[in-house]
């Protein structure tokens, strides 16, 4: 039997369930996997019933919440290009990064778990994540204000160091200086 296809939202059902993605990430990365539901309702200025229907269980308000961080996160390569010139555009985009990573330290534990048995779980997204990286050094190599023998892996790779950063209250400062001094380098020699 074939299954219909979802009819869109309504526009306030659609502003409700970006909210609440909107509200889900910064709980997250403030309070990590302590983060309620009920918070995350709260932030997001709609009643517990609204967020229910638009994710029955908390595994899926983290997977959209992860996913949808994602793609706006390599949507900010394009936008940052139009607006920057390309080297700014990648350094604004690896501050970006840091903002995605508290995030994403926040649903560890839960991305994990919905990732258990999933070889390819996170493949799409770090296939996102370097397709942005791809196209912001591509046009910085292009412009001449980067060195050219450094690939989109090579940068990807570097920012994994601010996942092992520990988890006191300082790790965002130190992960955008430790990024800033990735730039220093892609710069020198360019």
């Amino acid at each position: 039997m074939a299954t219909s296809p979802e009819k869109p939202l309504r526009a306030d059902a659609q502003r409700n369930r970006e909210k609440l993605l909107a509200a889900a990430v910064d709980a997250f990365a403030e309070c990590g996997d302590d983060a309620s539901l009920e918070g995350v309702a709260r932030r997001a200025g709609v009643g517990i019933g609204t967020l229910y229907r638009h994710f029955p269980t908390r595994d899926a308000l983290v997977e959209e919440a992860y996913r949808t961080e994602v793609a706006h996160l390599g949507e900010a390569a394009d936008d940052l290009l139009a607006d920057h010139p390309p080297d700014e555009a990648l350094a604004l985009w690896l501050d970006r990064f840091v903002e995605y990573s508290a995030a994403k330290r926040g649903m560890l534990v839960a991305l994990r778990a919905l990732a258990e048995g999933q070889d390819d779980y996170f493949a799409s997204t770090r296939d996102q994540i370097t397709g942005a990286l791809t196209r912001l050094l591509d046009a910085a190599q292009a412009a001449g204000t980067v060195r050219k023998d450094v690939d989109a892996g090579d940068i990807f790779r570097a920012t994994k160091a601010i996942f092992v950063m520990s988890e006191d209250d300082d790790w965002q400062p130190n992960a955008r200086k430790l990024l800033a001094l990735l730039m220093d380098g892609l710069r020198a020699g360019s």
